[in-house]
């Protein structure tokens, strides 16, 4: 039977005067940012919580990506609010830049808290 991670999780209110059943592993993995748990998307908010800001050029060489592929998971993060981006001119060069926004270090938090718990519940599933 799955072990339930609920815990991790903080309860509302309602939710803890209710007697609700603990979710289990993989309802909580249900669960997770999908639009950060996409293994391109993540490496690029990662990246970009660790850094001040990155270039097109920089996310690019650091991912290993195309530039299609990096431009659509860019735009995501975008409409999700996660990333904003500043576009100009280094010279006659375009340059394209990158930030994590306060919503998506808040989403990139929630996320990593999420997947500690998943860990915590199948390392003790043993």
């Amino acid at each position: 039977m799955a072990k339930s991670i609920a815990a991790a999780q903080p309860e509302s209110p309602g939710r803890a005067a209710k007697a609700a059943k603990p979710a289990t592993a993989r309802q909580r993995v249900n669960e997770l940012d999908r639009t950060i748990h996409e293994r391109m998307r993540l490496g690029m908010v990662s990246a970009l919580a660790v850094n001040e800001s990155l270039t097109f050029t920089e996310l690019k060489a650091l991912l290993s990506v195309t530039d299609g592929n990096l431009s659509v998971h860019a735009r995501k993060l975008e409409e999700a609010g996660y990333v904003a981006c500043t576009k100009g001119f280094d010279g006659r060069v375009p340059r394209t830049e990158y930030r994590i926004t306060a919503s998506g270090r808040r989403a990139l938090e929630k996320y990593l808290l999420h997947m500690e718990a998943l860990i915590q519940a199948t390392r003790s599933n043993r």
